[in-house]
């Protein structure tokens, strides 16, 4: 057994300063200790998929960062590790805890995973090794870790059996009760507006320091295709987490980020919204472009008709939000949004189905798009 400090300050002198997770009993001292220290950024996710995404934006933003969970949350993480971590190459330190470890008495729900992790690692191309037990093991356990993640740009495991660590307490503050926010309703009726004009519109408005993110499928690919620029990142795969890296890459730089997210991929992980609202990054503009459908895959109804996503990011504690379905409504949201505040904020934009025919793709890499990004944020 160790400290957490034993851990926490070797870590940190590499680098690793950005934490963000879901609890796990084995995981109390460590997540207890970085709480309690205010020279260590963590972020408590509404699942571990989300955590995962959150610490993405986290490093393309600059930072070396930790994600840790319960090996029964590990399943939450598998499509953003292999369909973000994967293809952009993006690295992370995972803490998983061994729940279900043969031999030792665990509740049931632990069993199968238990047995499978280590294989279920393999199988998605984590490397990973034993959280140390020894402070004299773990120094040469980072610097393990370390190399791995230099060699390939994906994330590398370090799997905590019970009792690794000694609980030294928690220090948490109170976490803020934040006022319900406001909401600008700018709808007018009429014709909606395709997706690829209000992405023109906001290719028009965007500060040229702004970073944007799209959320996978037609969003990102409608965007290259209007003007492919260093600022934006097309994400591809890890449907739903487009808003969880937002909230990773604005609480780690001063420009304004700007996420276009699409109803599906919102409902996916609409936990984020709470995320997002409790840490109230002032530089975050959210939109949702709602179509109500799944329009990368035939137009499957989605159930966005009945979701007022303004009024919950409102009372997920967002201070602004606005619903337009409208060209000009957009253009106005967008504006007042950059201007003037307060953020984070939400835009609902009613949007019409469909997209433009013959489609393209965006012609460079993930791993390209990933590091010419991270170049723009921290240039």
């Amino acid at each position: 057994m160790i400290s957490a400090d034993a851990f926490l300050e070797p870590a940190l002198e590499r680098g690793f300063s950005f934490y963000t997770g879901v609890p796990c009993s084995f995981l109390t001292p460590l997540i207890n200790r970085v709480i309690s220290d205010p020279g260590l950024a963590y972020i408590g996710a509404a699942s571990e998929g989300e955590a995962v995404a959150v610490a993405a934006g986290a490093w393309l933003a600059g930072r070396r960062t930790v994600v840790m969970c319960q090996n029964s949350g590990l399943g939450n993480t598998v499509n953003p590790l292999t369909s973000l971590n994967h293809p952009f190459r993006i690295p992370t330190l995972l803490i998983v805890t061994w729940r279900g470890q043969p031999g030792l008495k665990d509740e049931p729900q632990h069993a199968l995973m238990g047995q499978v992790m280590g294989s279920l690692l393999d199988t998605i191309a984590i490397g990973h090794t034993g959280f140390p037990k020894e402070a004299s093991a773990v120094e040469a356990t980072l610097d393990r870790a370390g190399r791995a993640m230099a060699e390939n740009g994906l994330p590398f495991a370090l799997v905590m059996e019970k009792g690794s660590v000694r609980d030294d307490g928690l220090d948490q503050p109170a976490q803020l009760v934040r006022p319900r926010g406001e909401i600008a309703d700018l709808r007018q009726g009429g014709e909606r507006p395709a997706r690829i004009d209000l992405l023109r519109c906001a290719q028009a408005l965007v500060p040229a320091e702004a970073a944007v993110v799209a959320t996978t499928g037609k969003t990102g690919r409608e965007l290259f295709t209007c003007e492919d620029r260093p600022q934006q990142l097309y994400q591809v795969g890890s449907m739903g987490c487009a808003s969880a890296m937002g909230l990773g890459i604005a609480l780690n730089t001063e420009r304004p980020v700007l996420v276009l997210d699409g109803d599906g991929a919102a409902l996916m992980k609409l936990g984020t919204v709470a995320t997002i609202g409790a840490h109230a990054p002032g530089n975050l503009i959210h939109v949702v472009l709602d179509n109500g459908v799944h329009d990368s895959t035939g137009g499957q109804a989605t159930v966005s008709p009945n979701v007022d996503f303004a009024a919950v990011a409102q009372a997920c504690g967002y201070p602004r939000g606005f619903r337009c379905d409208g060209e000009a409504g957009f253009a106005r949201a967008l504006e007042t949004a950059f201007a003037e505040g307060p953020r984070p904020a939400l835009i609902h934009a009613l949007i019409a189905p469909g997209s433009i025919a013959n489609l393209g793709r965006p012609a460079i890499s993930p791993s390209e798009v990933a590091r010419r990004f991270q170049s723009f944020i921290m240039g």
